[in-house]
């Protein structure tokens, strides 16, 4: 029986998906560092923020961690191909970046906005970003 391969390895390292994931990772960073200035945290109860606060805060090293695993494995598609432990990682960086574009888009809610930057240039991340939520859950057959 033949071992299962990542294709979504193929995606990061030939097709420059690294760029988006890479983009989605510091957005994620960045939202959870700001997540007390959320609208949604806000409404929410102060004992229910305050553990979303602590979760945020040690989930931003780990951010850090697995942005230097890609920076540092890009270049060699063996090692790229150990990253696909990061899969769920890897999603919630891309759902988190494609969530705040749509409500910065959709709501026009200045902590989104402010969030995600220029609205004309991230709105065409988000077909990459789709792109990127398919191809990195591909294993070949």
């Amino acid at each position: 029986m033949t071992e299962k391969v990542w294709m979504g390895a193929i995606f990061l390292k030939d097709e420059g998906g690294y760029e988006i994931l890479l983009k989605s990772l510091e957005h994620y960073k960045k939202r959870l560092r700001t997540i007390g200035q959320s609208p949604e945290l806000k409404d929410s109860a102060a004992m229910f923020a305050s553990v979303l606060n602590q979760q945020a805060m040690k989930t931003v090293p780990k951010i850090d961690e697995v942005v230097e695993k890609i920076k540092n494995s890009i270049n060699d598609i063996q090692a790229v191909k150990n990253l696909s432990d990061e899969i769920p990682f890897f999603e919630k960086a891309l759902m988190c970046y494609e969530s705040d574009i749509d409500k910065a888009q959709n709501t026009g809610h200045e902590y989104f906005v402010k969030l995600v930057g220029d609205l004309s240039e991230v709105k065409n991340d988000l077909s990459t970003i789709k792109t990127a939520l398919k191809k990195i859950k591909e294993y070949s057959e």
